[in-house]
């Protein structure tokens, strides 16, 4: 009887705490929806109290970007960002990285006025970026479909967001303006999707693509229903991935010829099935093929310049198979010690 009650107990703990957690998520997203609203219609005065919180609800939106919610410049790129990721952007950027590296040379003034908007609006700064992969910050641009401007508004989309476009006068074109309707657009696809590589898409392709590749897939996450959406629409969520890569690290030679080398050595399936982290201290190679039992061939398969780097800057993103990566993470503190043993051992 004993039993019966505490398994009755705990069943019923778990279900009191699925209620409790997906109403707390239900009200989260109400208030998220109501700043929404208010901030969009607000525009006048909008409200700096409202736009701070809005903004600590807004970060979470790249919840399946990267392993944590800001992004670390002094980390490597590739142990914050989602492996899913990681191919495309290797391919992309060894046909763009060149052009994306010469436009933030100059884009500094751009994004300082996308930045500023932004911030009115609860919108993570990130956001700039994906102005880059729209029109390369050009204003000029206009697309063979009829979007204009920095942001690539079509004309109806332009004047629902208070942008006049007529024969004469497009304030498309208007970086200021066109910045602030891009605002109030992203937010409005925020408060429908609350995830913003679902945004990107939408962005891209329209709400009723992402929709029904939502419906499809069975899933709201961008990696399980990326292959229901348009190759343009998937593909414009990685380019924004890339560019701001590019935008934000600060070593770019280094992950562009790193990377291409692990591409050119691992196949699909080994780079599929392999995981990285960002790992700091005096880690040895022998040590840590000698716990894994694995070829030094091997190991140097998935982790290129690993000695250089590691003794260089101190800091290695260390690639392994998931099984692999499993242990290590495991006995990491160990391997640690035996590799500063061995180094002492061998400078005596």
């Amino acid at each position: 009887m004993k039993l019966i009650l505490i398994i009755a107990f705990l069943f019923s703990s778990q279900w009191i705490f699925a209620i409790y957690n997906h109403d707390t998520l239900i009200n989260q997203k109400n208030l998220e929806d109501s700043l929404i609203n208010a901030i969009i219609s607000d525009k006048a005065a909008i409200n700096a109290e409202k736009v701070m919180m809005l903004s600590t609800f807004t970060k979470n939106g790249f919840k399946d970007l990267f392993s944590k919610l800001d992004y670390n410049t002094s980390m490597p790129y590739s142990s914050q960002v989602n492996p899913n990721a990681e191919k495309f952007m290797r391919d992309y950027l060894q046909k763009h990285s060149k052009n994306l590296i010469q436009l933030k040379s100059m884009a500094g003034p751009y994004f300082d006025l996308i930045e500023n908007i932004f911030k009115e609006y609860g919108l993570p700064t990130e956001l700039k970026y994906l102005a880059v992969i729209e029109s390369y910050l050009d204003s000029r641009v206009t697309s063979w479909a009829g979007a204009a401007g920095p942001w690539q508004f079509m004309p109806e989309t332009a004047k629902m967001y208070g942008l006049v476009v007529k024969p004469g006068q497009d304030e498309r074109r208007d970086y200021f303006k066109s910045t602030h309707a891009a605002a109030q657009f992203l937010l409005k696809l925020f408060k429908e999707y609350h995830d913003w590589l679902l945004v990107i898409a939408a962005y891209n392709g329209g709400p009723g693509r992402v929709n029904n590749a939502i419906s499809k897939a069975g899933s709201r996450n961008f990696w399980n229903l990326q292959y229901y959406l348009p190759e343009e629409s998937r593909n414009h969520v990685k380019k924004f991935i890339a560019t701001h890569y590019v935008m934000e690290s600060n070593n770019n030679n280094l992950f562009v010829e790193n990377d291409s080398k692990i591409n050119n050595r691992l196949s699909s399936d080994q780079l599929t099935n392999s995981l990285v982290i960002s790992i700091t201290g005096k880690y040895n190679k022998n040590i840590i093929v000698k716990h894994f039992q694995i070829s030094t061939e091997t190991f140097d398969k998935y982790n290129p310049n690993f000695e250089v780097m590691i003794s260089r800057d101190g800091t290695y993103p260390l690639r392994l198979s998931q099984e692999m990566m499993n242990i290590f993470l495991q006995d990491k503190q160990v391997i640690l010690e035996e590799s500063v043993h061995w180094l002492l051992y061998n400078n005596q």
